[in-house]
């Protein structure tokens, strides 16, 4: 795996989606580094493949841009030659897609991608695809650099069969506490809440995070 180029921005990151009954919940904080420096602290990382269908991005900001942007191609065009038949890309389209071009190039690319969405045949779904390029459906995934601290908390406070306000505080505490501990993490929170009715955009200002023991 190559290391960045000189200059180049990276999204050391926290990245999170949540799925619910009824759709998912993505999340993601706001800060693109390069190196010490901080070139963006309003980055969105959730970036719109499909109607109902996002990713979120860690990693090369450049290599996860061009990734997202050649899906976004392929399921326009899927969504033009099945037009006038019902039929829309599903989530699990989008996510090998995106699992085909990141195990293909994986000596090439730097990028760890979560897929996330709702489609008709299955509802919500959530699938992470890390470094190198494997796949993986479940019921919650997170990404990037912050996501190492928040394994524990994750592991111990998720539930299956949670409400769409119980994952909406669950992505918030979880990101917010990651970005209290990891450096390349910060900004703001943003979310989206992806269901059959469409796509509800939120922030969550830094000076508005939820705040735990070190900052009472």
């Amino acid at each position: 795996m190559q290391a960045l180029k000189s200059g180049e921005q990276n999204l050391g990151t926290s990245i999170m989606a949540v799925q619910f009954d009824g759709g998912v919940i993505i999340g993601a904080d706001s800060r693109t580094t390069s190196g010490a420096y901080i070139g963006n602290r309003v980055t969105d990382k959730l970036t719109k493949v499909h109607d109902r269908i996002y990713c979120c991005r860690s990693g090369s900001a450049a290599d996860t841009q061009a990734i997202a942007d050649i899906v976004h191609y392929y399921l326009q065009s899927y969504a033009a030659e099945h037009n006038g038949t019902g039929t829309e890309p599903t989530t699990r389209v989008a996510a090998n897609i995106f699992k085909d071009l990141c195990y293909t190039n994986k000596d090439a690319l730097s990028a760890g991608i979560i897929v996330a969405g709702w489609d008709k045949h299955t509802g919500g779904s959530v699938y992470n695809i890390p470094l190198g390029g494997s796949l993986h459906k479940q019921s919650f995934a997170i990404g990037g650099s912050g996501s190492t601290y928040i394994y524990g908390y994750c592991d111990s406070e998720f539930k299956e069969g949670m409400s769409k306000d119980e994952c909406i505080e669950f992505t918030k505490n979880a990101l917010a506490l990651a970005m209290s501990r990891d450096g390349s993490s910060g900004g703001v929170i943003r979310l989206a809440i992806i269901t059959k009715d469409g796509v509800e955009r939120l922030i969550i200002p830094g000076d508005n995070l939820p705040r735990f023991y070190e900052t009472q």
